[in-house]
């Protein structure tokens, strides 16, 4: 948290950047109960409502790859202030028009500006600070601020709901976006990376298979990505059947459902903070297992509770696991990558995110008909075990305890920088 604070306190453009992001998180936590309560009205139908739901997945799954070429080629400022304005105008169409088909082309259309975001806002992290050193506090507060928008944007929205319908709700959550992007236009930030002077220009697609091919061609980040999306896989799981879980086990209430999902996001965004000192490669590759093991035990330990009291601890838990996970894959990846390369890994990344959660929705359905939520979100801490267990394994000749490098003060690899030149061999191990 010190690391944090520090950051908010010496890094001029980091307040602003921040500032935008989170109010934007607000709007994106308080938006999402506007969705699911416009596509209930319009449309009543639990298949309508998953097919809105899902449209914002699709761009990322897609195009993924695309995007992070993208955040590659151009500013990285401009991507992200391109992806807000798409959300601006996506938020304000879904309130606007009311047809099923217009209301998917819309979330369709905020998803291609998440998943354009995305990479490039990870990609330009860096260039948002003065003192490299201060990389990984960034990085963690990327990650807490995100996830703090889905504890607290619900509870705002409350407010909006006593005195406007959904679509109310909705253009503040478009609103939040525009004024993101007016908050980042003016700064200094996010500039296209350097190319090399002899290096013709490739296509989006080439770039964008250069991209894929450096990403699989380093074994440790290969398996700490296809980690990283099981472990989700497994959150999608429990995504599912938290809310039946608390009902129908716990015997809760919709009120105590919150409180429980509060808590999960309370304990995810100490994972992310915790991130904030940063480290050697060999030190984040640990803290990463770590996040793994605490992840999956937290599911686990849910699945075992049978007192409320003890199921808010344990949604914490899993939380915290789940923070510490993605927080330390952002810094790994910022640690292994030139930054010509680093927006395409974060494209790849978001591609397998999507898919891993939308295949866990569709799963979850047809599970939850032949076993219990407990015993799903069973599965899921067992996914998450399994995961660690396998990671540790496989990731332990990876990054040598010898690395003297902290993130932030390590040069870039030249191996990784000439992946820019696009000669298609694979960077080997790390």
């Amino acid at each position: 948290m010190r690391e944090t604070l520090a950051l908010l306190r010496h890094e001029k453009r980091a307040r602003p950047f921040f500032l935008a992001l989170a109010q934007s998180a607000l709007g994106t936590g308080a938006g999402y109960i506007a969705l699911l309560l416009i596509a209930e009205e319009r449309f009543a139908s639990p298949w309508a409502i998953s097919l809105v739901l899902s449209a914002d997945l699709l761009p990322a799954m897609l195009l993924g790859p695309i995007f992070g070429a993208v955040a590659d080629r151009w500013s990285r400022k401009r991507c992200a202030i391109l992806g807000d304005v798409l959300r601006v105008i996506a938020f304000a169409g879904i309130t606007l028009v009311d047809s099923f088909e217009a209301t998917v082309a819309f979330a369709v259309l905020a998803g291609t500006g998440t998943g354009l975001f995305t990479p490039a806002a990870l990609a330009a992290l860096p260039s948002v600070i003065d003192d490299r050193r201060r990389l990984p506090a960034a990085t963690s507060l990327y990650g807490a601020v995100a996830d703090l928008g889905f504890i607290v944007g619900p509870a705002i929205a409350f407010p909006v709901l006593l005195f406007g319908g959904p679509e109310t709700l909705m253009l503040v959550n478009a609103a939040t976006f525009a004024m993101s992007a007016l908050l980042l236009a003016p700064l200094r930030f996010g500039a296209a990376p350097e190319k090399a002077a002899d290096v013709a220009p490739a296509s989006l697609l080439r770039e964008a298979r250069e991209g894929m091919r450096a990403t699989a061609g380093m074994r440790a980040i290969r398996i700490v990505l296809l980690a990283t999306s099981a472990a989700l896989f497994g959150a999608g799981l429990f995504n599912v059947a938290e809310l039946f879980f608390a009902k129908d086990d716990l015997g809760t209430s919709d009120a105590g459902f919150s409180v429980l999902v509060t808590f999960f996001g309370l304990g995810f965004v100490c994972g992310s903070l915790a991130g904030s000192k940063g480290g050697t490669r060999p030190v984040l590759k640990r803290r990463y297992l770590i996040g793994l093991l605490v992840f999956g035990v937290g599911f686990c330990a849910t699945a075992a509770a049978s007192v409320y009291a003890i199921a808010i601890a344990t949604f914490a838990i899993a939380g915290f696991g789940n923070g510490l996970v993605l927080v330390y894959e952002r810094l790994l990846i910022q640690a292994s990558f030139a930054d010509a390369l680093v927006g395409r890994v974060f494209g790849v990344r978001d591609a397998l995110t999507a898919w891993a959660f939308a295949l866990a929705f569709l799963s979850a359905g047809g599970l939850l008909e032949l076993i219990s939520p407990r015993e799903l979100i069973l599965v899921a801490g067992g996914i998450g075990l399994v995961t660690c267990a396998i990671s540790a394994f496989v990731l332990r000749g990876e990054w040598s305890e010898q690395e003297g490098h902290p993130l932030g003060d390590a040069p870039l690899q030249p191996e990784l920088a000439t992946q820019e030149a696009g000669s298609g061999d694979s960077p080997g191990r790390s």
